[in-house]
């Protein structure tokens, strides 16, 4: 499964995630994968692509960043896989 992860830093306060993320890394458990990111022009939210076969393991990593940010995690397909679910 894939899903779009949606990181707001808290209190803007992103320099505490920026070093976090030098010293720990992604801090992925076994199982996510990640795909890509994106961070916005002002430097507020993260944007990753994470992948998972065992969607409770995007739980265990939100964990880990508690008290630097909120995630909201939206389950995402590609277009061409919704494509084919609809009939046209």
């Amino acid at each position: 499964m894939l899903f779009m992860v949606i990181e707001r830093f808290l209190d803007g306060n992103r320099r505490l995630v920026g070093e976090r993320f030098k010293q720990s890394g992604r801090m992925l458990p076994e199982g996510v994968f990640y795909h890509a990111s994106w961070v916005d022009s002002t430097g507020t939210r993260c944007f990753q692509l994470m992948e998972t076969a065992h969607p409770e393991l995007i739980d265990v990593w939100v964990r880990r960043w508690d008290g630097l940010i909120e995630f909201e995690v939206v389950p995402v397909i590609t277009s061409a896989d919704f494509w084919l679910k609809i009939p046209i």
